[in-house]
């Protein structure tokens, strides 16, 4: 009598043994390989012809560095495709569960009743409904153009926004004060 791992690896197909289905962890325990390409090769999904441009933020004095983005909380787990039940209301009754004739017949006549009268049916309700809460897009101009990113950070731009507004006032008032006053020290 043979014992069980001996059956095995005379039945084990020697072809197949690399290409197992169960999935092997990734980099950084990932299920399935890293699709994306480097951040430098991820363009700008604002920019637009041959040359895209990597998406890049400000990181004060002027200049920008190409972003650098957080990994997913749920790397190495498998999330439900499709339909989850997060998502989707969970049946109120068991399944199989059907209804009386009696109560056919009640809920016929509602649905004729409801026909007759105007009445919508709770699926065009629903969708009447779904089309009142879709949000809608204005067209954008095809000859928009985004603004050119400063490379300032918020706190920068406060600064020499004050500035100028400090210049302005005191031109205004008519007082005259030297222009290292206006340096936003930047």
């Amino acid at each position: 009598m043979k014992t069980f791992q001996q059956f095995i690896t005379e039945v084990y197909d020697k072809d197949i043994q690399g290409r197992s289905s169960i999935k092997k962890p990734q980099a950084g325990g990932r299920i399935e390989p890293e699709r994306k390409k480097d951040r430098g090769d991820v363009p700008s999904p604002h920019s637009k012809g041959k040359n895209p441009k990597a998406r890049v933020k400000a990181i004060g004095g002027g200049k920008t560095a190409p972003v650098e983005y957080k990994k997913r909380s749920d790397i190495g787990k498998n999330r439900p495709k499709g339909r989850s039940s997060e998502r989707l209301q969970q049946p109120t009754q068991k399944k199989g569960v059907k209804l009386s004739a009696r109560e056919q017949q009640r809920k016929a006549r509602a649905e004729r009743l409801a026909a007759k009268s105007g009445g919508k049916s709770k699926a065009e309700l629903e969708k009447a409904a779904t089309k009142l809460l879709t949000k809608k897009k204005d067209p954008v101009s095809p000859n928009y153009k985004p603004a050119k990113a400063s490379g300032y950070t918020k706190p920068e731009r406060r600064k020499l926004q004050r500035a100028g507004d400090r210049l302005l006032s005191d031109i205004k008032k008519k007082k005259e004060k030297s222009a290292s006053h206006y340096d936003p020290k930047l």
